[in-house]
């Protein structure tokens, strides 16, 4: 594919992604915050659970929920799904055309795991399917009918992934992988179990059948995991982006630290809405921030070793020739690219004295480049790089 054209097509995916998601998240928050809402009134219909009045554009809206269903199926049903698909749908296009078509470069470290960009890709597909079907199995199992025990293993099943994808594939491809893991069992909550259940109680209505309050209560402990997952899932996509995450010897223990952090804050929140006694969820606050800053350290720059000796001009600069100029040129020859990334350069010592500082956190430290280390930077180049950093003035 065009380089050109693959760019356009990657920013339309990410820009679509962000919309739908938006969209997706949208209605999990304002559904939970709707259920917490629900007030018992002394006149109510049949069947009513609880009521809401809420204010907004400057309208008021007499919001009804029933326990199981209503006698009368109405006329017009609105369903909120598309949001959630479109959003997996979009996600994993973005993850083909990022990860999947460049395979070599963002997903495969061969001092991780040497392999072929098909096995890398098969890999990573099939994990999102025996994902789904663990977690599945779990809620389906006798786990499932105690949230907390549920909770802790889906927590378990999460934090046990990372730690395989970090073993399979590179540092920035193992953490989006944990997010797009996450996100797919999300959007397979929906597809494979809410939506279907819903699907039932109304052809048992249909059939002037009373519908069966279990399958309202399945769909509804699914769509509070995803509600719950929403936080820690949007710090694991936008993860490539930090390599001081990914680039952490033990970063599954970043993942777990994230997932408490995230579900803590959903927790409060939602504990907030539902007007609970605060000393009953109080804790959940300090707790997260104390996850938060756990992840702040476990992720703090470390010196290098990076030995002794003088290294040259000339050292650098043949480093740099070798490892970073395929990608860092004015005309790359890296396939991916048709100019650099962030229009950075490296091809003079000019350019390398502009951009040591970013030399120093990407390669030496973070050891996030090159790429996938394509080219095969070994840990005495980077150790040079780092000294030849440290002596500029």
């Amino acid at each position: 594919m065009d380089v050109f054209l693959g760019e356009w097509l990657n920013l339309g995916l990410r820009w679509a992604h962000l919309i739908v998601g938006i969209g997706w998240i949208g209605t999990s928050f304002y559904f939970m915050a709707l259920d917490y809402s629900l007030s018992k009134r002394e006149r109510m219909n049949p069947g009513v659970l609880g009521t809401a009045w809420q204010v907004h554009g400057g309208g008021f809206y007499h919001v009804e929920k029933y326990t199981v269903a209503p006698a009368q199926l109405p006329a017009d049903l609105h369903w909120f799904r598309w949001e959630a698909y479109l959003t997996w749908a979009t996600g994993f296009g973005l993850m083909v055309v990022q990860y999947y078509i460049h395979a070599g470069a963002y997903l495969i470290d061969p001092s991780v795991m040497p392999m072929q960009e098909w096995q890398a890709v098969c890999l990573s597909a099939s994990s999102f399917v025996f994902g789904w079907y663990i977690y599945d199995g779990l809620c389906r199992s006798r786990i499932g009918k105690s949230e907390k025990l549920l909770a802790l293993c889906t927590f378990t099943l999460i934090v046990l992934a990372s730690v395989l994808y970090t073993k399979i594939f590179s540092g920035r491809g193992a953490f989006v992988h944990v997010g797009a893991l996450t996100g797919t069992i999300m959007a397979a909550n929906v597809f494979a179990i809410i939506i279907p259940n819903q699907k039932k109680m109304i052809a048992q209505m249909l059939r002037g059948e009373t519908p069966e309050a279990r399958y309202g209560a399945i769909g509804k402990q699914r769509s509070t995991h995803n509600n719950y997952l929403t936080l820690p899932v949007l710090v694991m996509m936008v993860a490539p982006h930090y390599p001081f995450l990914f680039s952490h010897p033990h970063s599954w223990l970043v993942v777990a630290l994230i997932l408490i952090s995230g579900a803590l804050i959903r927790h409060y929140l939602n504990r907030v809405d539902a007007k609970d006694d605060w000393n009953r969820f109080s804790w959940a606050a300090p707790v997260a921030a104390i996850a938060l800053l756990a992840a702040i350290f476990v992720t703090a720059p470390r010196a290098p070793d990076l030995g002794t000796g003088a290294v040259s001009d000339m050292e650098a600069l043949t480093i740099s020739q070798k490892h970073c100029v395929s990608c860092h040129a004015t005309k790359p020859t890296h396939e991916s690219f048709r100019e650099a990334p962030k229009n950075v350069t490296l091809e003079t010592l000019a350019d390398l004295r502009k951009y040591a500082k970013l030399i120093f956190v990407q390669t030496v430290q973070n050891k996030a480049m090159p790429l996938g280390n394509q080219s095969g930077m070994t840990e005495e180049e980077r150790a040079k790089l780092g000294r030849w950093v440290g002596a500029l003035k």
